[in-house]
Parts: structure tokens; C-alpha cells; sequence
């Protein structure tokens, strides 16, 4: 994330595509629907934006290929869909969700994620549209700085897409989606497919959508953490964020953040880097989107 990464034309691009994922999920909730609908509609936004690791632009592996991540929580019913090292899913997101709405299974991997999202008759595509220019040099280089031993940037290592919601119903809901970190490992699975580390709803308390380096979520159970301090300890939405991405995540030396949102409609978004892709929308309809420190304000369709 830093400035000079990208030129501002870039950095600007970026934050419209923002504006775009926050105008489709404001646009549910504006009609009074969903908050799971709402997460699911801005996620979509942004895999099918090249400004972000996820769908189309998503990272490549070691191999130079990509396996793709995502899943979805209903906070009203901890009802929760994902799927992982999916390969022709124009789309991760909507896979996730046709799982959770199926019941069942909770997680699918591999082959058999694709093989689901084939027979429901979602949008399927040949791995190499996921690809991007932008990708390919991450990969020269994140494998240019292995073979000299050198620290590789945030922007190169990994990133991710997320959204959280609260409904008019008071309902909470959180979607995250990721390409994973540049050259992982084949077969390689981190936190965003995983309920309770990298996407966390649970009504009356928060949603939580974090991006970073995976297997240190998981280890920490980063979005059921944050929900667990609010519930348990009666921190606020700010604070316990605050504590797990700031703190508990401090060091390990590696990029961390989070958006999330409480029951009361309180956002949070910490991060431990010089910017992180973030926005949010208030109750009247008041956007920011932001890259870096300023914030940018914005109206929405």
C-alpha cells in the first residue's frame, strides 16, 4: 500500500470501484433488504474489479495459477458458506452463498468447489481470465526477492476483499473473498474461506471481514475474537478491533486489517500499514471511501 506503488490515476480508479461495491450493498439495504444480500452484491463488486486480489486480478500461486477463496455469514442464523483453491468461479462469492443457502456442507475445496458451482449453473471461466498484468509482475518479483532473500512489499505479498452489513431487521452479515498471497503454495488455504478467523457475523454483537497473512488469523480466530471481546468483555466495536489487529497481531511483523461493524451500526476499519482499501456507508447514507490516511467523501447513486 505504499503511494508510490501506484500512480494516483490508479489509486483513484481503485477508490471508484470502491464506490461502486458500497453503492450496490447501500442499494439493498437502502430498500430495506438483506444485510447477507448486501455483503454478497459489494463482494461481486469487487472480484470483478482488476484494482483488488480477488476475482479477476486475484494473485497467482507458486505455480502461476490461481486458487480462489471465499465465504459468506449470516449473522441471524450463523448460518455460513465458503469455498476454497477454486479454480473457474468467475465469482467465489456466489458459490459460497448457494452453499450456505443449501445447508449441509459448510466448506468446499478443490474440484469439488468448481463441480459445485458448475451443476448450480454459476458463471464458470478459464483460470487464465483471472489474470492480470498487474499479477504476473507481482509474481516476478514476490520470486525475485525469494532467490535474493529480500522483504517482498504488502501489495505484492497479499490482500483481500471483504464487506460487512447491518440491516434495517438489525440483522449483521460478512462476505470475504480472496486470490490468497503471491506464490503461496499450491494447495495453499488461508483464513478467508474460514468462519471465525477471516469472515465472523453474529447478531447483536458485530461482522468482521480481515485481510492479511492467513495462517496467523486462523491461529488467532481473529473475527470471532473481535465478536468474543465485545460479547464477553463488553469492549466496544472500536476497541476490540482495535486490540486484536493493532496489538494481538503486532508481532508478527506482517500487514493486518479488518472492517467491521457493530449491532449498533458503528464501523471499524484498523489497520497496521501505511493504507488499506476501506469505505463505509452510515444509516443516512453518508460514503467514505479511502486508501490511505485521508478519507474521501462520496454520493452515492
Amino acid at each position: 500500500m505504499a503511494r508510490d506503488e501506484q500512480s494516483e490515476a490508479e489509486w483513484a480508479a481503485a477508490r471508484r470501484d470502491l464506490a461502486h461495491a458500497l453503492a450496490a450493498g447501500w442499494e439493498i439495504l437502502r430498500q430495506g433488504g438483506r444485510a447477507l444480500d448486501a455483503v454478497e452484491a459489494a463482494v461481486i463488486v469487487m472480484e470483478n474489479s482488476p484494482h483488488f486480489n480477488a476475482g479477476y486480478g486475484a494473485a497467482l500461486n507458486a505455480a502461476g495459477e490461481h486458487e480462489l477463496d471465499a465465504s459468506i455469514m449470516d449473522g441471524e442464523t450463523l448460518a455460513a458458506g465458503a469455498v476454497t483453491l477454486a479454480r473457474r468461479i468467475r465469482n467465489p462469492i456466489r458459490a459460497a452463498r448457494v452453499l450456505l443457502e443449501r445447508g449441509g456442507a459448510v466448506l468446499l475445496g478443490g474440484p469439488a468447489a468448481d463441480d459445485f458451482a458448475t451443476a448450480c449453473g454459476l458463471d464458470m471461466v478459464p483460470s487464465g481470465y483471472f489474470t492480470t498484468e498487474r499479477r504476473r509482475r507481482s509474481l516476478v518479483a514476490m520470486q525475485a526477492h525469494h532467490a535474493a532473500c529480500s522483504a517482498a512489499t504488502e501489495a505484492e505479498k497479499h490482500g483481500t476483499v471483504g464487506a460487512v452489513a447491518l440491516d434495517r431487521a438489525g440483522h449483521l452479515a460478512a462476505a470475504t473473498s480472496t486470490g490468497g498471497y503471491t506464490a503461496k503454495p499450491s494447495g495453499r488455504i488461508g483464513d478467508s474461506p474460514i468462519v471465525g478467523a477471516g469472515t465472523y457475523a453474529r447478531d447483536g454483537v458485530c461482522a468482521v471481514s480481515g485481510t492479511g497473512q492467513g495462517e496467523i488469523f486462523i491461529r488467532h480466530a481473529v473475527g470471532h475474537e473481535i465478536a468474543s471481546r465485545i460479547a464477553y468483555l463488553g469492549e466496544t466495536l472500536e476497541a476490540a478491533a482495535n486490540r486484536v489487529i493493532l496489538e494481538d497481531l503486532a508481532g508478527y511483523g506482517s500487514g493486518a486489517g479488518a472492517v467491521a461493524v457493530d449491532a449498533a451500526g458503528r464501523v471499524a476499519a484498523p489497520f497496521n500499514t501505511e493504507g488499506m482499501f476501506r469505505g463505509w456507508v452510515t444509516s443516512g447514507g453518508e460514503a467514505i471511501v479511502a486508501t490511505h490516511q485521508e478519507l474521501h467523501r462520496i454520493e452515492l447513486p
